[in-house]
């Protein structure tokens, strides 16, 4: 068996390194001609949004395999009959250091340091910690669970949340109690912490909205490595900082410059890099690796979310 295979950049292509006999690879933006009118694998730009997929029409695609996690939006504009893989294993890790990176600056006030330091300022202060503070935990998938690992060392006091509740027995955290989504609104006003790792799409749009936030303790800390669609970023605006905040994920992207939430009190915002880090590049060639040789021996390819 032989597969035609494309892969966006000769970065890429380079960390694939060595590929079974029959697989021919070659370089495809996605934004210049197709090399050919049948291609086995695809795989997608990475933070390329949805719209280089119209790219595909017309085409025999075997697979799309796309280098994110989400998938929202993506059936509005992948051609019809074509399977699309997400990036499950890829960026969980790196997007859980984010999420903890985030909430100990925020709980620690490291941005407060880093403007002292620009004016040779030395600036101590009393700072919130994040042993002992009650965490909530919004979303157990990959990401979420990965965040709970990362979380458990610093000795908090942890309660999660996701779509149906459910007892879960966790490798390396034992037995945890899931709480389902609508017990949310209740289990928020006791929250230190929330940390959003949930998935986009129409039933999670704008979950944290005035109503929700408004539920928020004051001071706690919101911190969303999930889809920025998540918190209505007006409302959170309108907080006025009696909730503080930690995003990597906003909607719209880029934030627009004129947007009342860079001058809010209190927030600390990051430009969507959750998954952008030196863990992402050997993952991911990892994965499309792994997706050419089920591909060869004639199994179905892992981590399809549309079967196309």
């Amino acid at each position: 068996m032989r597969l035609f295979v494309t892969v966006p950049t000769a970065r890429l292509a380079e960390n694939l390194g060595t590929l079974p006999e029959g697989v021919e690879l070659e370089i495809w933006d996605l934004e210049s001609p197709a090399p050919r009118e049948r291609i086995d694998l695809v795989v997608g730009p990475y933070m390329g949004g949805t719209k280089a997929l119209g790219a595909l029409a017309g085409l025999d695609i075997g697979l799309v395999q796309s280098q994110s996690i989400g998938y929202d939006g993506v059936e509005d504009t992948l051609p019809a009959g074509i399977p699309f893989a997400n990036a499950a294993s890829v960026h969980e890790t790196s997007t859980a250091e984010l999420a903890l990176a985030l909430t100990l600056a925020a709980q620690r006030q490291l941005p407060r340091f880093v403007l002292a330091q620009q004016s040779g300022q030395w600036s101590p202060v009393f700072a919130e910690s994040l042993a002992d503070r009650k965490v909530l935990l919004v979303g157990f998938g990959g990401v979420g669970e990965a965040i709970a690992m990362r979380l458990e060392p610093f000795e908090v006091d942890m309660t999660v949340v996701a779509r149906t509740a459910r007892p879960v027995w966790h490798e390396r955290l034992g037995r945890v109690q899931v709480h389902a989504i609508d017990e949310l609104p209740a289990l928020l006003p006791d929250a230190e912490i929330v940390i959003l790792a949930l998935p986009g799409g129409p039933e999670t749009r704008h979950l944290f909205d005035d109503g929700m936030l408004g539920r928020m303790a004051d001071g706690a800390l919101l911190v969303n490595v999930g889809r920025g669609t998540l918190v209505d970023n007006d409302a959170l605006a309108r907080q006025q900082g009696r909730i503080r905040a930690a995003l990597d994920v906003l909607d719209p992207e880029p934030l627009p410059a004129e947007h009342p939430l860079w001058s809010t009190p209190g927030v600390l915002i990051a430009p969507h890099v959750g998954g952008a880090s030196t863990a992402m590049n050997p993952r991911i060639a990892r994965l499309i690796r792994k997706q050419i040789e089920r591909m060869l021996r004639g199994e179905t390819p892992a981590n399809i979310v549309i079967d196309g």
